[in-house]
């Protein structure tokens, strides 16, 4: 049977390593672009599995016909409240260079400029007006939770963040507590189906102070880092996220 081939760009980082050990693990073959364009011999590849940055992740997967699952943009804006706890809108860059008020605003998908607290003035002025942006009320995160999720379930996740300060050199500590509530907020929003999700997904969330447990966002598990998530795992729901729903879901 054919192993799937997962596919990193040239840059080197500890998730990428990370991957490429889990790969070799697992069986599978491995490969490194070495320019930021697709060989001609990646184009017969039985499973490709694409772990790209998110700027040139869209393009590479198009030079190799693989489609990438990614989050609808106005996913935060239509979740319920109970797993928001926030006042969050859609609109575009150019209506939102004219507030005056502060409010945590990024691109809903994408990194074309760094999501943070602006107010309408600070806001990049070389880019398109009509490019969507999300607007949120600004709250504090005492701690920020990566989860990597397939077909409804958790796989793995990671605290990356505690008031807004990375725990990487901590080595992504939690409490027996954290990790309950925790798996108890996420076991409520997986099962509850009037929240949509692609089948391979990541989920971000966090605890609000005075507020409690909230979602912070989705992201494309194709792109998103893994902090201290457990790679194997985290791997089989990046191998679906450049793969059709019916391997998604032979691959759980």
């Amino acid at each position: 049977m054919n192993q799937p081939t997962l596919i990193l760009t040239p840059r080197y980082t500890e998730d990428a390593q990370a991957l490429w050990r889990a790969a070799n693990q697992l069986g599978w073959h491995v490969e490194r672009l070495s320019s930021w364009r697709i060989p001609e011999t990646y184009l017969s590849l039985s499973e490709p599995v694409l772990y790209l940055e998110a700027l040139f992740g869209p393009t590479l997967a198009e030079q190799m016909g693989v489609t990438l699952l990614n989050p609808p943009e106005d996913w935060l804006v239509t979740l319920p409240d109970r797993y928001r706890k926030r006042q969050i809108s859609i609109t575009s860059l150019g209506v939102a260079r004219d507030r005056t008020e502060p409010a945590f605003i990024k691109p809903p998908n994408d990194k074309s400029f760094v999501a943070k607290v602006y107010t309408g003035a600070d806001l990049p002025s070389d880019l398109p007006e009509e490019m969507s942006v999300l607007v949120s009320e600004v709250v504090t995160w005492e701690s920020e939770f990566r989860c990597f999720v397939l077909n409804r379930q958790l796989h793995t996740y990671s605290i990356y963040a505690r008031l807004g300060e990375l725990q990487d050199e901590l080595g992504y500590q939690t409490t027996a507590e954290e990790q309950l509530a925790l798996e108890h907020f996420m076991a409520e929003l997986l099962l509850d189906m009037s929240v949509p999700l692609p089948e391979a997904i990541v989920v971000d969330v966090g605890y609000i102070q005075g507020r409690g447990w909230a979602c912070i966002e989705l992201n494309a598990a194709w792109g998103a880092g893994i902090y201290g998530c457990d790679p194997v795992k985290a791997l089989a729901v990046i191998r679906c996220a450049s793969q059709s729903q019916q391997r998604c879901k032979a691959a759980e």
